[in-house]
């Protein structure tokens, strides 16, 4: 094992090598394998790559074992190899070095989201990196190379856990993109901010852009770090040629940016994506050629934001006619109506005219469910408060946008002022008429609730000032009936921890399991307010079809019987059961919850209203106006 920080104290700039994925590329490994996996597989393969870059003149060359942890590997049924994997390409990086150059232990993110924005909590992340840096220490390696993160709270865990597992030298790269900010908003100085405190010993940024755009960020990063500097980026933005990715800068170009950037007083220039040993000889030149500059010549824009301090969201009563009963404590009612399956909106805000008219305080309007396609839930919300005057709580599901799509959704919502979500990960496009259609689910419904909670506080995901708050009362759902209940929990009170204020349950049908529920988040010390769900039956087929096809409702075996008596006897005796059976669920539950979500079947809004009798003090009058009303395409 070589010591790589006398490298970090000479003061001189250093080399790394380009591309391990496009040489496999190049010499027919299609992308549809598990490129880590070829250390073992194909250790020639990988080790003569390794020798064309240390001939080219890189002094410092990565192990093939950029996806090699643990959740990565799972993909490929691989998970159990990890240790084997890792250890495998430090040796042959180690063998193809020889004395002629270091090796670094390449790491890459896990590929999911951790939390605030996933599931992955950043015990579990730390311990999955921790994993990789040991097996790579048992190789062999002289130093870690963490990049192509794009999540500052991902590479903290990276760096924690390789710490855990050895005190070698670590490299830390993060990805811009052309604004030169992170997908999450971070740009290079607070890069360089957290990467220095956090205790990498070089602070850099690798891939996604060409050597222009990382170029243009040197500045704010060399200003914002006292440790040396690495930039890596790709041979330019790829291009679609002949069907095929191409990677268009040439070597020439390639070395010209890295004498610019050495120029800076970056310390240690290498290649990503489509670099190749050409392109790295000719950077060899670049480096022997110069010295950094003793002092960078800094020049930082005066762009604010960077790690600015949250602001106190406006008080939920401030909020919304919905968030003002929430804070006081008050009842809540409302209707869940589908959006129509057409353009046109007239019979839906027809229905919804009578819940105002019942004076309902608010319309549920859901987000594809089942993965049906509909009109949109922030459009159709809209058009309710705009032609009706009726607040909407709209569902927001993470299926089918990534997160720069949701984040601009819900500028965009605050700014139309729609200010009620029901915030869900939602149903897989696979239960739908659309099963191929490709599902993003890019964070999920913690991630979602952090996310909003953040802009409630005037910061976008990566810590950056928005200017005014967002004033999102925010609710996410629940299932007291789930199968795995533990689970369901834990997962309940990460999404209240992250800043939900107010929650949703599933259609309930045994009362038994709503009082499970809430008997556990008392004990627990849990205050939120609970809105139960209520689904008035219209027939036992529809019991049938609720019980057996649609995710997380359960209805048992009592309320099927009832529904198969009832309906034997005909349709409207069917209908008229199903809603005693949700007036009772209703009468029973009042006790335990603060509010009722009753859904509106088929778009039969007088049969919803019908349910509200249940509660005490529910006038008669509120449903005067009913009348034989089915919201069109529902």
């Amino acid at each position: 094992m070589r010591d790589f920080r006398r490298l970090l104290a000479d003061g001189r700039p250093h080399l790394f090598d380009g591309a391990m994925g496009t040489m496999l590329y190049a010499r027919g490994v299609y992308i549809n394998r598990c490129y880590d996996e070829l250390s073992l597989t194909q250790p020639d393969l990988v080790r003569d790559i390794h020798r064309a870059y240390v001939k080219a003149g890189a002094e410092i060359i990565e192990t093939n074992t950029y996806g090699a942890n643990r959740a990565k590997l799972a993909r490929h049924g691989l998970d159990d190899r990890t240790a084997e994997i890792n250890q495998a390409a430090a040796r042959i990086a180690r063998d193809a070095a020889g004395d002629r150059a270091f090796v670094a232990g390449a790491m890459g993110p896990l590929g999911v989201r951790i939390e605030p924005y996933g599931p992955t909590s950043r015990d579990d992340a730390r311990g999955f990196f921790r994993e990789q840096a040991a097996a790579l220490v048992e190789g062999g390696v002289d130093l870690f190379v963490l990049e192509t993160f794009v999540d500052l709270e991902e590479i903290h865990q990276a760096i924690l856990g390789v710490r855990d597992a050895s005190d070698l030298p670590i490299v830390a790269q993060m990805v811009i993109r052309e604004d030169g900010r992170t997908a999450y908003g971070s740009d290079a100085q607070l890069i360089a901010e957290r990467l220095t405190e956090w205790g990498a010993e070089v602070v850099g940024l690798n891939c996604s852009v060409g050597p222009n755009a990382m170029l243009n960020a040197a500045d704010r990063l060399l200003g914002s770090t006292e440790h040396p500097v690495s930039m890596q980026p790709n041979a330019g933005l790829p291009r679609e040629v002949d069907g095929r990715t191409m990677y268009m800068a040439s070597p020439e170009y390639m070395a010209s940016y890295a004498a610019r950037m050495i120029r800076k007083g970056v310390r240690f220039v290498g290649g990503c994506c489509g670099t190749t040993p050409e392109h790295v000889a000719a950077m060899a030149g670049a480096v022997r050629m110069l010295a950094p500059a003793s002092e960078p010549i800094v020049t930082v824009d005066s762009a604010d934001g960077d790690g600015a301090p949250a602001r106190q969201p406006v008080p939920l009563a401030q909020r919304s006619a919905w968030g003002a009963k929430l804070a006081a404590g008050e009842f809540l009612t409302t209707v869940e109506i589908v959006p129509p399956r057409g353009a046109n909106p007239q019979p839906m805000l027809d229905g919804v005219r009578l819940l105002k008219a019942a004076g309902v305080d608010g319309v549920n309007v859901p987000d594809g469910p089942r993965a049906q396609s509909r009109m949109g839930a922030l459009a159709t919300a809209l058009l309710i408060q705009q032609h009706v005057g009726m607040e909407a709580v709209v569902h927001y599901c993470c299926r089918d946008r990534n997160l720069l799509g949701m984040l601009s959704d819900l500028l965009g919502a605050q700014a139309l002022g729609l200010r009620n979500l029901l915030l869900i990960t939602g149903d897989p496009p696979k239960m739908g008429p659309y099963p191929d259609a490709t599902a993003v689910f890019d964070i999920d419904s913690i991630g979602l609730t952090n996310l909003v909670s953040r802009l409630n506080r005037g910061l976008d995901p990566g810590g950056n000032a928005l200017g005014e708050p967002t004033q999102f009362v925010v609710g996410v759902g629940v299932n007291p009936g789930a199968e795995d209940f533990e689970n369901e929990m834990r997962r309940f009170y990460w999404k209240v921890e992250a800043g939900a204020e107010y929650c949703i349950t599933q259609p309930v049908f045994d009362l038994a399991q709503l009082e499970r529920f809430v008997e556990r988040i008392e004990k627990d010390g849990l205050r939120i307010p609970v809105i139960a769900g209520i689904w008035p039956l219209v027939s036992a087929r529809n019991a049938e079809f609720l019980a057996n096809e649609v995710p997380g409702v359960i209805v048992p075996e009592p309320v099927l019987q009832r529904m198969r008596v009832a309906s034997a006897e005909g349709k409207e005796r069917g209908t008229e059961e199903g809603t005693i059976i949700a007036q009772e669920m209703l009468a029973a539950a009042l006790p335990m919850i603060q509010g009722v979500q009753v859904s509106a079947p088929f778009g039969k809004v007088p049969l919803a209203l019908r349910v509200f009798e249940a509660i005490p003090g529910w006038s008669a009058s509120h449903g005067a106006e009913e009348r034989a009303v089915v919201v069109a395409g529902a």
